[in-house]
């Protein structure tokens, strides 16, 4: 009875929630829009909430509902250009979905619009793809769009020039980004004063962020802009999550977490890819005044040395290491007492795949003890993966462990066909009934994936990757014929990404448009391989 209320429309509230909950549910919340009125009402605004995803770069369909929105001056200027009027008709649509958008990721929006415009209209288009920009940009700020994400993302120089030429919408309308809780700051070799005026009217009008990203590189104004951040981190009053990324000059930005508002507020800090040089003498001084800091999660870092675990571990405010990420061992006798001392509270634990020969012992030695000590390990990246411990590891953490990348390096490791073949005869007999992630990146012979798919058909996979550098001319109808045997007919994942890189005409199964149909018979969603593919940076991060 409370159920057919709830599709009935009968008790809104109670639906409202049960649509939150599925809010990156994109397949559920399709099928939502089409059971009532009410039900679509409130479905909608989750679909255009952030649609210039990443993940889903092939439905660009969005931006030509966006353009049917635009006023017809600019749609003439459009036509000119080579748009198809069929494309932005002026068709009464049900909302006004650009009021609805609430993640504003510059990198993906440009990258979307030029994906749109190479598709329709051809390549090199750059004067269409400002425009649209610049257009897309207005008419969010004339919906007075309530934004809960703002991200300064250019990693790429193609992209600096369109954001430079339509900076000047953001710096006259503050507004757009007055009531943001998440700010991501990365940008590399981009160097202009438009950006120091802009972190200003940040650091000015924005004092509720929740969550900030700080990754940057930049020679000219790399002290403005420093300086500008540490505003942005002492203004804030409910700063909880703050990362630090890449070669961002470290000191000064994690100096000022000591003396902010954050004091009382901050929980989590993640490092990424940062080096604790500049920051081991006063690591102690800052996280003893952080009052309310639960967590840090260190991927990667440089000085990860005896000197900076002497500070972990002279800290007398509680908190806890959830994850640990290396790509080499400095002192195996301290990062041994940093496992133990957080050995009941580390999550995510991983080796990059530089990780060579000269770190066979201690490596070893490390698995020994994660195995032993380590109870509660998510994530887990093997790096390259020529220890049997890590098999025992698996196995011992088959409750727990849910995230698994096994990654070998090509370059690197002479027997890599050998080494492949090596994981994936073990690797089946050990997985738990069910993953939410695994990536295989390796090099391996159609029979000995066989293998591995046939001593794993009871665990179900809710991603699965796979990716091979092996050569496969005249072996992908076998690899075909072996996954849709175990995977497929047996619908033991829900989405797929398969690659090759030596294969340059079948090298992603997502190109082969009647397979993703055939799977998809089956319940399984084929997605680009570099979709597909997140690490434990990443979901920490989300």
């Amino acid at each position: 009875m409370a159920c057919s209320k709830i599709f009935s429309g009968d008790l809104p509230e109670l639906t409202n929630d049960i649509i939150q909950y599925l809010e990156k549910d994109f397949s559920t919340l399709y099928s939502c829009i089409l059971i009532n009125r009410l039900w679509c009402r409130l479905a909608i605004p989750l679909l255009w909430e952030n649609p210039f995803l990443k993940e889903y770069p092939e439905n660009q369909h969005f931006i030509e509902i966006y353009l049917s929105k635009l006023n017809e001056d600019v749609k003439t200027k459009l036509y000119e250009y080579g748009v198809n009027n069929n494309l932005i008709s002026s068709n009464t649509l049900l909302f006004n979905y650009p009021s609805f958008i609430k993640y504003l990721n510059i990198d993906n929006i440009l990258n979307s619009i030029r994906m749109w415009v190479d598709t329709v209209v051809g390549k090199n288009q750059e004067e269409l793809v400002n425009l649209i920009y610049r257009s897309l940009l207005e008419m969010f700020i004339e919906n007075e769009v309530n934004l809960y994400s703002f991200e300064v993302e250019l990693p790429i120089h193609t992209n600096v020039g369109y954001f430079d030429n339509s900076i000047d919408l953001i710096l006259q309308n503050p507004n757009l980004t007055y009531n943001i809780s998440n700010l991501t700051f990365r940008i590399f070799n981009y160097n202009t004063q438009n950006m120091i005026k802009l972190l200003k009217i940040l650091y000015s009008n924005c004092n509720s962020i929740s969550s900030i990203v700080l990754g940057y590189d930049i020679d000219y104004y790399r002290s403005l802009i420093g300086k500008c951040l540490i505003q942005i981190i002492i203004s804030q009053h409910n700063l909880r999550k703050i990362t630090f990324e890449y070669n961002i000059t470290l000191r000064n930005p994690f100096l000022s977490l000591k003396n902010s508002n954050c004091s009382n507020t901050l929980n989590i800090i993640i490092f990424y890819y940062i080096d604790f040089e500049d920051i081991i003498s006063i690591l102690q001084e800052v996280f003893d005044q952080l009052n309310v800091l639960e967590s840090i999660h260190i991927f990667y870092c440089s000085s990860l040395n005896s000197d900076f675990v002497k500070q972990i571990l002279k800290v007398n405010k509680p908190f806890k290491l959830r994850s640990l990420f290396m790509d080499e061992i400095l002192h195996f006798e301290s990062i041994q007492l940093l496992l133990l001392k957080f050995s009941d509270c580390l999550e995510n634990f991983g080796f990059g795949y530089t990780m060579f020969n000269e770190y066979d012992e201690p490596k070893q030695q490390l698995f020994e003890l994660i195995t032993k000590y380590c109870k509660k390990i998510r994530y887990f990246e093997s790096g390259i993966p020529d220890d049997n411990n890590i098999y025992l590891f698996i196995e011992n953490n088959q409750h727990n462990i849910n995230y698994l990348t096994i990654e070998a390096d090509f370059n690197s490791y002479t027997d890599c066909k050998e080494l492949s073949s090596n994981v994936l005869q073990k690797l089946g007999q050990v997985l738990p009934y069910k993953l939410e992630y695994l990536c295989l990146i390796l090099s391996f012979n159609t029979s000995d994936l066989e293998i591995f798919l046939e001593r794993s058909q009871n665990t179900f996979i809710e991603k699965l990757l796979i990716s091979n550098d092996d050569e496969m001319s005249g072996k992908y109808e076998h690899l075909l014929f072996c996954i849709k045997k175990y995977i497929m007919k047996k619908e033991r994942v829900k989405y797929l990404a398969i690659n090759n890189h030596k294969d340059i005409v079948r090298n992603e199964l997502f190109t082969l448009k009647d397979e993703v149909n055939e799977f998809k018979l089956h319940n399984i969603i084929v997605q680009q391989y570099s979709n597909l593919y997140i690490s434990a940076y990443e979901i920490m991060n989300k």
